[in-house]
């Protein structure tokens, strides 16, 4: 199916990473033209960009004048833009109970996850708000929507991009005019290269699992096909506001 792709141009935030990087990579294989974000990965975004025949841009987006050079730096490279995909963020590595969880690592998460993407998602649709066209996709998480005990910050941090700010967005996008579109995937377990290669415990993906109608973990690539069909305005221009959960059918209670 044409997505109507080619020749479209796409910046990708944390372009380097597991996800980022299969999302740069669909995108390339319709034919756009895309500039892969980083923050401290430039050897693998660089690389990225070499074998896509792309542009890589460094910025630390929770810096407002780094994130505000982001998107004009994109278009000056790539002589316009028309997506962008705002994927960067950090998932905390330890279990913290909030009892026990310091302000710091608190307001360093939402940092990282909140105000990084309402930085880039401003920066963005000020560019939108030029051109009168362009496609927002957000990537959040699961545990925006379920929660997820000992990582209180970062469920918050995605329950607020799901929640108020898309929901604000894609209203205010509209304001631009009907070629301006929001949307957002949230990925529940996906199997990105770094956990394959830490090694994927079988009842860490058990119990992952046991909430999930698909009895298997998601792959960078179910995520990146699915930012690309609400990227697209040919497969999903009458779209805006959604949010697709690709999470294998997870719901809040176990699922035999």
């Amino acid at each position: 199916m044409d997505t109507g792709l080619d020749g479209r141009s796409v910046l990708v935030t944390g372009g380097a990473g597991g996800i980022g990087a299969a999302v740069c990579r669909a995108f390339a294989a319709e034919g756009a033209r895309v500039a892969v974000h980083f923050h401290t990965s430039a050897g693998p975004a660089e690389q990225l960009a070499r074998e896509l025949g792309g542009v890589a841009l460094a910025a630390d987006l929770r810096d407002e004048a780094e994130a505000d050079g982001l998107v004009p730096a994109a278009v000056g490279l790539l002589g316009g833009l028309d997506v962008c995909v705002a994927n960067a963020g950090v998932y905390p590595p330890e279990d913290v109970p909030v009892w026990d969880l310091s302000l710091e690592r608190w307001e360093e998460t939402l940092r990282t996850n909140l105000t990084a993407t309402f930085l880039t998602s401003r920066a963005f649709l000020r560019h939108a708000a030029a051109t009168g066209r362009g496609s927002l996709v957000l990537v959040a998480s699961t545990a925006g929507s379920f929660g997820e005990a000992g990582h209180s910050d970062y469920a918050a941090a995605k329950a607020a991009l799901v929640g108020g700010f898309l929901r604000s967005l894609k209203n205010e996008a509209a304001r631009i005019g009907d070629g301006v579109r929001v949307n957002a995937v949230a990925p529940g377990w996906v199997a990105t290269p770094k956990r394959v290669e830490a090694g994927i415990d079988s009842g860490h993906v058990e119990r992952a699992t046991a909430t999930m109608a698909l009895k298997k973990l998601a792959t960078p690539d179910d995520v990146a096909a699915q930012v690309v069909v609400l990227a697209s305005d040919r497969l999903s221009g009458h779209l805006s506001g959604e949010v697709v959960t690709v999470a294998g059918g997870m719901e809040g209670r176990l699922v035999p």
